[in-house]
């Protein structure tokens, strides 16, 4: 193969956990044209990458819901015209083949790149797909993993899968001027993200939690406290609301230059707490150790990369209606249920108790790697 494009439109964190499939088509390609039709908000986490030749960015909010699309029909038959001149010998296509109106989405991207070689996860509906890998459901596998799964099935191949992400020095020299402006570090950065970007309000555990955790991690292990806020509507006000909660001081800071600045940032942490979000993928991939609280969405699919490393945790509440969203072969609700249930019956201290055992095994070295912690429920 000759020419290979990848179909991922999707936000930040969706994105990353795609990079480890990248990486094992290019392995499997070393002198194969690999191109990325991707988010324009996400990306910037691929340039500089090695593992891609080409991005080609196209808004997805156009053709997220079919009241959307309706207006949009000139820009999608640019993009299929774009596409089909690309001369592709294979489309590997990173999504799962949910809604009726996804379906017809993606059918139509595959089909109308003109390549013959059309590979994707099938889960019954994949019937344009000429190369599939099975399909078992949200959370059955890792979401690398299923795309991992995807890229071997065009010959893509990668032994030691990771997240990736390319920080240039200008990122680096970024975040060490802002770390710089708050102080000295002293016993280092615990990084803290209330939010939980703008598909999915739901999954933000409450404020007044996090600002609990922010005083047991000075207190117990002195850390000193950053609480992080993106650009999604509503953020700046959660991180103002932890700051208030905690009685120890706190910084705030507000979006970054670009996701790798903030990447960058990130990397100088000993621990990242948030909820499921981009940025605590953005965590896992400098691997910043990770404790990460979810409630309606599904950590079996999104949990931080890998699930197996012991630098990272988990905390849940073990609910039969817990996951609501990306459960089975349905999409759910990104608005989940009035009740927050599952979020709510956590408590502080599991999550100051999972981050103990993540500095503890940290400062052990267990398993290896630039930080390791363990896996907590």
């Amino acid at each position: 193969m000759k020419r290979i494009l990848v179909v991922k439109l999707a936000d930040l964190g969706d994105l990353l956990t795609a990079t480890p499939a990248l990486r094992g088509l290019r392995n499997g390609h070393p002198t194969a044209h690999i191109a990325a039709l991707v988010t324009p908000s996400s990306a910037a986490i691929l340039r500089g990458s090695t593992a891609v030749d080409e991005l080609i960015p196209f808004d997805k909010a156009r053709f997220d819901r079919p009241v959307d699309a309706a207006g949009s029909l000139p820009a999608a038959v640019a993009l299929v015209r774009r596409l089909r001149a690309g001369r592709w010998d294979a489309v590997a296509l990173f999504h799962h083949l949910t809604t009726p109106f996804g379906i017809a989405k993606y059918t139509l991207l595959c089909l109308g790149s003109g390549a013959p070689i059309r590979a994707g996860l099938d889960n019954g509906r994949g019937w344009f797909l000429t190369r599939a890998a099975r399909d078992d459901g949200f959370g059955a596998r890792h979401e690398v993993d299923y795309w991992l799964s995807v890229a071997t099935t065009l010959g893509g191949r990668n032994e030691h899968p990771r997240l990736e992400l390319t920080l240039a020095d200008a990122d680096r020299a970024w975040a060490r001027g802002a770390l710089g402006r708050l102080g000295s570090e002293g016993a280092g950065w615990a990084m803290i993200h209330p939010g939980s970007g703008a598909f999915s309000l739901a999954r933000r555990w409450p404020a007044e939690r996090f600002g609990a955790v922010a005083d047991g991690l000075a207190e117990e292990h002195g850390l000193r406290p950053i609480i992080l806020h993106g650009p999604a509507p509503g953020e700046q006000e959660v991180a103002e609301r932890v700051a208030r909660a905690a009685c120890r001081p706190v910084e705030l800071l507000g979006p970054t230059p670009s996701p790798n600045a903030l990447a960058a940032l990130l990397e100088r942490a000993r621990l990242f707490v948030g909820n499921d979000s981009g940025i605590m993928h953005l965590a896992a991939a400098v691997e910043t150790p990770v404790v990460a609280v979810f409630g309606p969405s599904n950590d079996r699919a999104w949990g931080p990369y890998p699930p197996q490393a012991p630098r990272h945790a988990v905390v849940r509440e073990a609910l039969a209606c817990a996951p609501c969203i990306h459960r089975g072969h349905s999409f759910g609700t990104p608005q989940g249920c009035p009740a927050r249930t599952c979020l709510d019956l956590i408590e502080p201290e599991r999550v100051l108790a999972a981050a103990r055992r993540v500095l503890a095994s940290v400062s052990h070295g267990v398993g290896g790697g630039r930080a390791l912690g363990a896996q907590a429920s």
